[in-house]
């Protein structure tokens, strides 16, 4: 049963920052996460973190059948995900990067498809981005979770939560 939807940057970047050959043990704690089915994404963001390099990347593309929640595939809420990513996509529209001019600044579709998916399964964002001034007219994962009601956790947090000792 999943616990964690993940972002891209809730893996790639601290897999960059603490490199699995220093820090052998977490990232087979983190392997085990996943092994274990507390992981989920959508299509998207299983394009994206395939492209993580190394054996992470390598785990995450075989556990694909796993991790990947797909529209009309397997029994989970799909329809009550299309609800949510349709209306958070016209909800928050002037914040996303495909509708507002470009900018690498803002959330983008990818980001929306995993909060409405957290949303629709009832559990936490991981990602690594950090929440926006909010007089800005810039948004990002955090913000959009918490105009949302969605739980948002950094790495820190998702070791925190899942023990993780060393």
């Amino acid at each position: 049963m999943p616990k964690y939807c993940v972002d891209t940057s809730g893996l790639s970047h601290p897999y960059e920052e603490i490199p699995e050959d220093i820090h052998p043990s977490l990232w087979t704690r983190v392997r085990d996460t996943i092994a274990n089915g507390h992981v989920a994404v959508t299509q998207e963001i299983f394009q994206e973190i395939v492209h993580i390099p190394g054996r992470l990347g390598d785990y995450l593309k075989q556990s694909q059948a796993l991790i990947l929640y797909e529209l009309q595939k397997g029994n989970w809420d799909w329809q009550g995900y299309v609800r949510h990513i349709t209306k958070m996509q016209l909800g928050h529209r002037v914040y996303i990067r495909e509708f507002c001019g470009g900018s690498p600044k803002t959330v983008c579709l990818n980001d929306i498809s995993i909060i409405a998916l957290a949303k629709t399964l009832d559990l936490p964002v991981l990602s690594m981005e950090k929440p926006v001034d909010k007089n800005s007219k810039k948004r990002h994962i955090p913000d959009i979770c918490a105009a949302e009601n969605v739980p948002h956790l950094s790495f820190n947090d998702f070791c925190r939560k899942e023990g993780f000792k060393f």
